[in-house]
């Protein structure tokens, strides 16, 4: 009688008659939603200063008024996705007590990334804020009250909603056709390639898309969105997100040497820039060695790879729910696509259209920064999550250095791609020269 009684509470309808509105996906949209409805109203919300560049400007980064601005953004944050949190009938109090804690390194992770010189390398807040959750949790431990707060998924798909409303269809255009047909055939052969490669070193479907996204179509943000799409595992996507920030660094040094050094036209170089350095503001400081023009022709290109995060996270969601059917099915229906489906890609599409179609253009541009700044939080939380919640171990011995031969491989083939695509496109032999 004991294996009996103790069996039925294990099929306890709880988790497969959940309400719809319930599951983690609905909730980061509805919870993205709020804030993109608040500031259509008319809300803003002042984000406390980040930049700095000496003692002074750091003084005022950390001034009584900086602090009481951070302030106001994290019981902000708190009060909504605590509602989430209930909503998901996730424990209340200990989700609030452990979030400004969470909030506080996120915060910290921001403001030393903000620092002019590291910003002028292209380490971005996400490596410091998977450094100090990494500190936190192997050097001390996360404690119980703690835990409830650390919820990766939950504030990546949050922001990779509000990120949709920074996603401009119009501005696909701005970004020039020669721009947008070097980052498809980039993205397109790059990726794929990348796949094969991490396919062929035994790495899992998960892993390969990542590191396929992140080298061929923009570094961090295509890892965020693509984790998020395929619904990956976290640890995975500090990896890649490492590697990408380590990588980036050398490249940002050696590529604009290598350009003065073969004599390449200066459009020619920044594309080839654009194509493969994987953070914008790496392409930035290295098109700045060579031109002004490199500078903006790499700009464009790595906008143009940008613009298509929106378009590649939903196609890798259909494709990723059509070939991970669900135990014993053969081919999954349409009901079990829909169900597996990501729903917060559809709220990132669904904010991307609102911006790009049905609100004033000059309201867009207005609140642009505000909502990059909203989007930066939710992505900080996340990744000092991740860090909570890995050991430095986790990370030194994933996959026996195979991700890193991956990247690195993928890396070589994309350098000689996009250069191949620079000379074609804009160095004058399939069409003619744009005038920087």
């Amino acid at each position: 009688m004991t294996p009996a009684t103790n069996a039925e509470p294990v099929q306890t309808p709880t988790l497969t008659k959940q309400a719809w509105w319930r599951h983690e996906d609905w909730v980061a949209v509805w919870q993205g939603a709020f804030f993109l409805i608040a500031l259509i109203a008319g809300l803003r919300l002042a984000m406390p200063p980040l930049k700095w560049s000496s003692s002074a400007s750091f003084a005022s980064i950390v001034s009584v008024s900086a602090a009481a601005q951070a302030a106001i953004v994290c019981v902000c944050l708190l009060a909504v996705s605590v509602i989430g949190i209930a909503v998901m009938r996730g424990n209340v109090a200990r989700y609030a007590l452990g979030f400004p804690f969470v909030f506080a390194l996120a915060w910290l992770a921001q403001i030393v990334a903000g620092n002019a010189t590291v910003n002028y390398w292209g380490i971005e807040y996400v490596i410091f804020a998977l450094l100090f959750g990494l500190i936190v949790s192997n050097g001390f431990g996360v404690p119980a009250w703690l835990t409830e707060a650390v919820r990766t998924e939950y504030y990546i798909k949050t922001g990779l909603v509000i990120m949709g409303a920074t996603i401009l269809f119009g501005e696909i255009l701005t970004a020039g056709a020669l721009g947008m047909l070097q980052a498809f055939l980039v993205v397109i052969v790059v990726w794929y390639i990348c796949f094969s490669i991490a396919k062929r070193l035994r790495l899992d479907d998960e892993f390969a898309a990542m590191l396929a996204s992140a080298v061929s179509i923009c570094g961090v943000s295509a890892a965020i969105a693509t984790c998020g799409a395929i619904q990956g595992d976290k640890r995975k996507l500090s990896y890649v997100a490492s590697l990408v920030l380590i990588v980036a660094v050398p490249m940002m040094i050696l590529q604009p040497w290598i350009v003065r050094s073969m004599g390449m036209p200066d459009v020619v170089g920044g594309a080839w820039l654009g194509g493969t350095l994987d953070t914008t503001g790496s392409v930035v400081a290295a098109g700045a060695l060579i031109s002004e023009s490199a500078m903006k022709v790499g700009t464009i290109v790595k906008f143009s790879q940008n613009v298509l995060i929106g378009f590649a996270a939903f196609a890798l969601s259909i494709w990723w729910t059509v070939r991970k059917p669900a135990a014993g099915q053969e081919r999954p229906t349409a009901r079990i696509i829909w169900d597996r489906f990501p729903k917060f890609v559809l709220g990132f599409m669904a904010a991307s259209l609102v911006f790009s179609f049905l609100l004033n253009p000059a309201f867009v541009k207005e609140t642009k920064s505000l909502l990059s700044g909203l989007r930066t939080w939710w992505f900080a939380l996340a990744f000092t999550s991740i860090g909570l919640e890995t050991r430095f171990t986790d990370l030194l011995r994933m996959e026996g250095g195979r991700p890193l031969a991956t990247f690195l491989m993928a890396q070589g083939v994309n350098l000689v791609w996009t250069l191949l695509l620079a000379y074609l496109i804009f160095g004058g032999v399939l069409f003619a020269p744009p005038a920087m």
